[in-house]
């Protein structure tokens, strides 16, 4: 008897020219990942009839929801597409700004073991979040919410274009820059997107209608080596600062730039005989002069 196993996960994707349409015969590209749960549910409706047995006679099937997560490494080239979709813009160049433009996508999962394959359509990046660590690759993910699913034996394009090839970032041949200066105590570092996604359902349909944005919320957090009180004076006096994350590998490089954030916490707990570190978590607010609370710019190695 075959299993399906992890090792022969398959994971392509195609944007849509309508919400949840798949495309006829697409050009698919392979996503490289290092996790998937993407997937379909379906919320049951149990009868509220009195039986007089105390047993439950009825229990229907009601909404459907496509949803769940792409874990990947960050790597130059690999994921420009979807990180489009997260910020809601367009690339302008090689700049990303947040926007209020909203892609939808197919994924297909591919299991190979056992020919079987899964389609997820009207796909749309609700969350991003990346994860900076000194230990680590650099590792990112994609939370997605979406309209419908299907099960095939056929791969919808049986020769999908390749992802990149590049190596994944690394966290050493980065930097981080706030206040205008570089910033070399950092232990770790944290990026987030929410879209705020709300599905819409309708009369005479278990799929939702559309999925409507919310208000982006961009926040994060530093882990910093406790040195001096110079950012926890900046939260006690609730002043603005700015940010940017640089990470870089093989292909090129991304600064994600803040113009504007806000410290809401400072934590520096004791634990133990070894180094103090201070939890900084912020939020970003939108600036004029930028025109965005977060800019994505891409350079070419």
């Amino acid at each position: 008897m075959t299993y399906a196993t992890g090792f022969r996960h398959g994971l392509n994707y195609v944007p849509e020219a309508s919400f949840g349409a798949i495309p006829s015969n697409p050009a698919m590209t392979s996503l490289r990942h290092t996790a998937c749960s993407l997937g379909h549910s379906t919320a049951a409706l149990a009868s509220e009839d009195i039986t007089g047995n105390r047993q439950l006679s009825h229990l229907l099937l009601g909404q459907q929801t496509v949803s769940g997560d792409i874990d990947f490494e960050l790597t130059y080239d690999a994921y420009d597409a979807l990180l489009a979709a997260a910020f809601q813009s367009d690339w302008d160049g090689d700049v990303l700004k947040i926007g209020a433009n909203q892609p939808s996508f197919t994924f297909e999962r591919a299991f190979g073991d056992i020919d079987q394959c899964q389609r997820l359509s009207g796909c749309i990046i609700d969350q991003f979040s990346l994860s900076l660590r000194p230990d680590r690759l650099a590792a990112g993910k994609f939370s997605v919410m979406g309209k419908g699913s299907g099960l095939a034996t056929e791969a919808l394009d049986a020769n999908p274009t390749a992802a990149s090839s590049f190596d994944p970032m690394d966290s050493y041949s980065g930097s981080v820059v706030e206040g205008g200066s570089s910033l070399a105590l950092v232990a770790a570092a944290e990026l987030r997107i929410d879209n705020n996604h709300e599905q819409a359902f309708t009369l005479g349909s278990s799929e939702s209608s559309a999925l409507i944005p919310g208000s982006a919320r961009i926040s994060g957090e530093l882990v910093c080596y406790f040195e001096d009180a110079g950012l926890l004076g900046k939260f006690a006096g609730g002043t603005e600062s700015s940010l940017t994350l640089t990470v870089s590998g093989s292909g090129g490089s991304y600064a994600f730039s803040l113009p504007r954030i806000l410290y809401t916490g400072a934590d520096n707990p004791v634990a133990g005989e070894g180094p103090m570190t201070l939890s900084l978590p912020f939020t970003a607010l939108y600036d004029g002069t930028a025109g965005t609370s977060l800019s994505l710019t891409r350079t070419a190695s």
